[in-house]
């Protein structure tokens, strides 16, 4: 369980496949001072993708996804350099200060128009067909793992508004037009809906 509130970016150091140990894409990412205290078989949320730290060395962690993992998310597309947005698991007791994010992703979305006032910057991207339903003004969604407010919709395309701390707090300081971003919609909007 996550919250969408971002630690921190990380660096992808490296990724390859590695079909021998039935893991479609092995990557390692340096965590920087995030990885402090972070133990093997611990979860860690980068760009919203749960995945399972299965190798340690010093600030860099190594993270095994299977294909469905890569194809479904952006995570099979990033390359060595890149910057990822970190978040450790929800442990008892912390501030549920987003929303609930369980690293689930539910499809990718293109940004489609950054526009950078005095005060926000705001980036509206096209949502999949598929997760229009669950994409609603004012509603929660988490954009590569950061707990957003949809500020509006126009079709198939939301925007949300960053603070200047949201950016340069992420990797959405690196972002730029036709970029992916993993989109998870509100998991209490998905349950209303199931069973309505």
């Amino acid at each position: 369980m996550f919250t969408g509130i971002i630690l921190g970016t990380g660096t992808v150091e490296k990724i390859s496949e590695d079909t021998k140990n039935h893991c479609a894409i092995k990557m390692s990412v340096n965590l920087g001072r995030h990885a402090k205290g972070l133990k093997i078989g611990q979860s860690v949320a980068l760009n919203g993708v749960c995945l399972t730290a299965t190798k340690l060395s010093k600030s860099v962690c190594v993270f095994e996804m299977i294909e469905e993992t890569a194809k479904k998310t952006d995570l099979g597309n990033l390359s060595k350099g890149q910057i990822v947005n970190i978040e450790r698991s929800l442990k008892a007791g912390d501030r549920l200060e987003g929303h609930f994010v369980l690293g689930h992703v539910d499809g990718v979305g293109t940004i489609k128009k950054i526009l950078k006032k005095p005060k926000e910057i705001r980036v509206w991207f096209e949502v999949p067909k598929k997760l229009s339903r669950f994409v609603v003004a004012k509603g929660s969604i988490a954009v590569d793992g950061v707990s957003l407010t949809i500020v509006d919709i126009k079709g198939s395309r939301a925007s949300v508004s960053l603070i200047p701390h949201t950016v340069s707090n992420t990797n959405f300081d690196t972002k730029k037009t036709g970029d992916k971003v993993n989109i998870e919609t509100d998991i209490l909007g998905k349950y209303i809906l199931k069973h309505d």
